[in-house]
């Protein structure tokens, strides 16, 4: 975890990897909950005898619950000490250019792109990789955007 007394502070470091996150192990029951929640049951994320079988030998995560994992990375790697609300405000490009098969553990890595100051607060980008512990591919890059407000 890596703590900024202001946004100021942390704006200054446009252009820099600012912090990695915690790792997060991807579980079949965590996979299974976001078919459930998303109604998107293809059997290569939830059948692991059918997807055995098939092009990655194991169940993998979906893309968008790769995706979904970017908050709770931000907040195990990125604190600031003066911010009252932070907000999702949307992404700009986003690549899965590797599977996650299950039981993988991964990490974020935070790279801040452009810092803007808005009322009240700070609008920023940042280019988030994820790495797959053990493979040298990104399964997710992605930039996304937040607002901060003091």
């Amino acid at each position: 975890m890596r703590s900024f007394a202001t946004l100021e502070e942390f704006g200054a470091l446009i252009g820099q990897t600012v912090a990695s996150s915690d790792w997060i192990t991807v579980t079949q029951e965590r996979i299974d909950e976001f078919a459930r929640a998303t109604g998107d049951h293809q059997w290569i994320h939830v059948d692991p005898v059918r997807a055995a079988a098939g092009p990655f030998g194991t169940t993998i995560a979906h893309g968008f619950l790769t995706l979904s994992l970017l908050p709770v990375m931000a907040e195990s790697a990125i604190e600031f000490a003066n911010v009252r609300m932070g907000v999702n405000y949307g992404l700009n490009k986003v690549r899965f250019p590797a599977p996650v098969p299950v039981g993988s553990r991964l990490r974020g890595h935070f790279k801040l792109t452009a810092f803007e100051p808005i009322e009240g607060g700070a609008q920023i980008t940042m280019e988030v990789t994820m790495e797959r512990e053990g493979s040298t591919k990104p399964v997710c890059v992605a930039e996304s955007l937040s607002r901060r407000y003091v």
